[in-house]
């Protein structure tokens, strides 16, 4: 066997373990004079997973599962109630605030609504070049090249021309561009894209996907990327994980995944993904009901009152995470029931 021959494992670049992130309620005059216990959402509830140098880690779930939360943890954005984020061999948690600010730097996030996260009052070039003057203060003289050639990379040329627009005068697809460009111009590594085209119209968001995919080659990029559209994470993720109401219910390979779901709920979730061709229906039954609240959520499996398959013992005893096949894990106490 050549030296070739032997592809060279790749190092875990992001670490996270027992992630806990719990808000609390704030109860009203009655609740302080009967000392009532305090409630708390559960927002994430003891979420592991891994990410390696290069790749695309998906989070998929329904709005509530706690997919945004853990990227506001990720790039340190929310401090965890528990738990720990290792970036790159460091912990975040060991950093003081300024050791913090610094390793941004190397830590980006595209965020969903370009509206929203766009200063209406900043020009696009300034918006773009906003984060140099933060990170690299010293080399001002070359902000301004920096900044077109960041917006020539993302597909808005000739960059003069988009350079003194303000995010009102351009298009949708085009200020997500934009919000694209301004996360990569401090050259980071990785990157937490959250519902990066969700707000787009229909017919741009394949383009934006490709943009992100080119990226990712050129710079060498690690994504974290988050959606609740399966369809969307088949398309650029390499590994995703499916959150249900803060915990971890299914993770691996995304062709493992796809063609050989273990859980009830990722099942769901595929059987919603719409088909093509008119003459075909989906024949699967969906899950009954709503995602349940995070402040009281149900004892034992978090999915059961949900769950086709769900026995006596799926309300009294949680599932843990376990790996049923080669880098496939799943939390559920009858999914070896879906192996045959």
């Amino acid at each position: 066997m050549t030296e070739n021959s032997i592809k060279k494992e790749k190092k875990n670049f992001l670490e996270v373990k027992d992630l806990k992130k719990y808000f609390h309620l704030r109860g009203g005059i009655i609740d302080t004079l009967l000392s009532r216990e305090p409630e708390y959402v559960r927002a994430v509830d003891g979420v592991t997973f891994n990410i390696k140098e290069g790749e695309v880690f998906g989070l998929v779930g329904e709005s509530g599962s706690g997919k945004t939360t853990i990227g506001r943890l990720v790039v340190g954005l929310e401090k965890p109630t528990e738990g720990t984020v290792i970036f790159d061999g460091i912990d975040l948690s060991s950093l003081s605030n300024e050791e913090m600010r610094k390793l941004r730097r190397r830590m980006q996030v595209m965020f969903q609504d370009p509206t929203a996260s766009l200063n209406p009052r900043m020009t696009v070039g300034e918006a773009v070049s906003h984060p140099l003057q933060i990170h690299f203060p010293g080399k001002k003289a070359n902000h301004r090249k920096m900044m077109e050639e960041h917006l020539e990379r993302v597909g808005l040329s000739p960059a003069s021309y988009f350079v003194n627009k303000y995010p009102h005068e351009i298009s949708g697809g085009q200020r997500q561009r934009v919000v694209i460009a301004r996360a990569l111009i401090t050259t980071p590594e990785l990157v937490l894209a959250d519902e990066p085209i969700a707000m787009a119209d229909v017919s741009v968001r394949a383009l934006l996907l490709d943009l992100m995919v080119r990226l990712k080659t050129e710079l060498n990029l690690t994504y974290l990327f988050i959606t609740h559209d399966l369809a969307t994470a088949k398309y650029i993720c390499d590994r995703i994980g499916i959150l249900y109401l803060g915990k971890m219910a299914e993770e691996g390979n995304l062709r493992d995944v796809y063609s050989k779901p273990l859980h009830p709920y990722t099942q769901a979730l595929l059987a919603a993904v719409p088909i093509p061709d008119p003459h075909q229906r989906r024949t699967e039954e969906m899950p009954e009901g709503e995602i349940p609240n995070p402040i009281n959520p149900p004892s034992g499996c978090r999915f059961h009152p949900r769950c086709p398959i769900a026995e006596a013992r799926c309300s009294e005893e949680e599932p843990f995470l376990r790996e049923l096949l080669p880098g496939h894990k799943v939390a559920c106490h009858y999914a070896e029931q879906f192996l045959e």
